[in-house]
Order: C-alpha cells, then sequence, then structure tokens
C-alpha cells in the first residue's frame, strides 16, 4: 500500500533526525554538567547544584532517549508483532517520573535552606549559570523541530527546557544575591523552578500513560469517525470499535463495520480504509467487514 509505504518512510527520516538530535545534546550537556558542578560547589549555591542535579539526569534521560529509539527501529518478530516502539514510551514515562523526583529533592533542600540561609558567592554563581543558560537554549533549539512528533523527544526536550529555566532562576538569584545580598533568593527561586517542572512532568506522565493503557489519541473523537463510517452508502452499523496509539505519531484501529448485502465488495472494504487512513491518519488498521445475519450469528455464538 503506497501510503503505508510513504508512512514508513517518513518515519524513518523522522528518527534517524531525532537520533542526530539527541547525540548533539547530549555532547553539550554532558560537556557543560562538569563545569556545573564544579561551579555549585565553588559557590554553595543550591539553584545552581540543583541545575547541575537536573543536567545530570538529562545525560541519562538522552543516553535512555537514544537506546529506546536503537532498539524500536529493530523489526517486529513473532513474539513482538509490533515490533519495540513502546520502549519510547517507557522511556518517556522513566523521564517524567525522574523529573517529579528531582523536583521533591530540590523543595525538600531549599526549604532545609530556608531556615538556614548559607553564604553563595553571587558573582560565580551568575557567571556559570549564564554559561549554563546558553547550553541548554541551544540544546532546546536542537530538540524543539522533533518534540511535537515523538513523546520520547518531548520528555527530553522538557528536561532540557527545565534545565534552562533552572539556570534563568539561577542568574536571577546571582544578581539579587550580587546586588542585595539576598541570599534567600537562591533557595525561594529553586522552589519555583521545581514547581514548573513538576507541572511538565505531570502532562508527560500522563500522556505516557495514556498511551500504555492503550487510550483513544486525544485528537481522534470515537463518535464523529464512528458518524464518518456510517454515512458511507451501504454501511448500515459499526462496533467493536477501538483505537489505541503504538508510539507518538504512529496509531492502531480495528473494528466490525455492518453493510447490506449489496456493499459486501472488496472495493467498499478499500473504501473504508481509505477514509480511516486519509481522513484519520491510521495506518494500521483491521477492519472486519461483515452482514447484518454475520453479526447476528457472531452475537449469538459470544
Amino acid at each position: 500500500m503506497p501510503g503505508r509505504q510513504h508512512a514508513h518512510e517518513h518515519r524513518a527520516q523522522t528518527t534517524a533526525g531525532n537520533r542526530r538530535r539527541l547525540f548533539a545534546v547530549l555532547a553539550l550537556t554532558g560537556t557543560y554538567l562538569i563545569a556545573e558542578i564544579i561551579g555549585g560547589l565553588l559557590t554553595n549555591s543550591l539553584a545552581l547544584l540543583s541545575d547541575a542535579g537536573h543536567m545530570l539526569t538529562d545525560v541519562a534521560a538522552l543516553l535512555l532517549a537514544l537506546i529506546a529509539i536503537h532498539f524500536a527501529e529493530r523489526p517486529a518478530d513473532p513474539r513482538r508483532s509490533y515490533g519495540y516502539h513502546r520502549l519510547e514510551i517507557l522511556a518517556a514515562l522513566f523521564n517524567g517520573v525522574t523529573l517529579l523526583l528531582i523536583t521533591a529533592f530540590i523543595v525538600y533542600e531549599a526549604i532545609a535552606r530556608l531556615q538556614q540561609p548559607p553564604a553563595v558567592q553571587g558573582l560565580g554563581l551568575l557567571v556559570i549559570a549564564s554559561g549554563g543558560l546558553l547550553v541548554n537554549l541551544a540544546s532546546a533549539a536542537i530538540l524543539h523541530r522533533g518534540h511535537a512528533h515523538s513523546l520520547n523527544i518531548r520528555a527530553a526536550f522538557y528536561h532540557i527546557l527545565g534545565d534552562a529555566l533552572g539556570s534563568l532562576a539561577a542568574i536571577v538569584a546571582g544578581i539579587l544575591i550580587l546586588t542585595l545580598g539576598w541570599t534567600l533568593a537562591d533557595p525561594i527561586l529553586a522552589i519555583g523552578i521545581a514547581l514548573l517542572i513538576a507541572i511538565s512532568a505531570v502532562g508527560l506522565i500522563r500522556e505516557a500513560v495514556d498511551v500504555l493503557l492503550e487510550a483513544t489519541p486525544r485528537h481522534i473523537d470515537t463518535e464523529e469517525l464512528r458518524a464518518a463510517l456510517l454515512a458511507m452508502p451501504g454501511v448500515t452499523g459499526v462496533h467493536d470499535l477501538h483505537i489505541w496509539t503504538l508510539t507518538t505519531g504512529l496509531y492502531a484501529l480495528s473494528c466490525h463495520v455492518v453493510v447490506d448485502g449489496a456493499a459486501f465488495t472488496c472495493d467498499k472494504l478499500a473504501e473504508i480504509r481509505h477514509l480511516l487512513h486519509d481522513r484519520y491518519g491510521v495506518p494500521h488498521m483491521t477492519v472486519q467487514m461483515e452482514t447484518a445475519e454475520m453479526a447476528a450469528e457472531e452475537d449469538i455464538h459470544l
């Protein structure tokens, strides 16, 4: 089927592009991670250390995303008929959970520092955080093009975006410490950025869980699709309709379509398949076409 072949070719090109983006961001992030850890220890800044800790998980998240892409490209086999696409979703779920754990640790440490604020070197904090912001913005720009088409890439993008916000908060804290001597700015801003990261993490986890639970894709209205099928000449019923996501952008569907005797033809089946593929973007489908008599007999046996 030409449409299916085109979809597979497009997906292969997208995957290759995502891999290149992840490698580039991994190189940037890994290099600056070392500088930020050293800088956080020297300046005694929680905002900087929390950003470094988040950057460390970024490195792990990027590696995990690359591993998931590698395995997702493996062909299907008799035991895994859909292949390994779900590994990308599992990687995204894991990264979302780690984001929540990081925010919990940052908030815990920040509350302790609010009670006993330590001395923080504002100038060193400002310089290192500025470098971190530039690296994070460059990484986010690299990943942005692919984040809309892959939950796996989106998870990595959110990690990087959270880092960029963390670096920005550290810069603001450095300015406040240098100009006003307000050391409480460091833990307060760390808490604020942790809450922003948590919001992204919750959304990411919810989306990954929806895929794992085989929920209907959010952009597809099941009743509208059913109505579109029923509006086709000769179609009298639709039942056992299921639509789910294999991985981001790759959907599957199964259904029984009841037609009158005259419409029980290969042409009608092809018409149904084209509707599902062209209007709703479903490349993998199993359509059982049956007459009313066949459907009634099936109900009796059930």
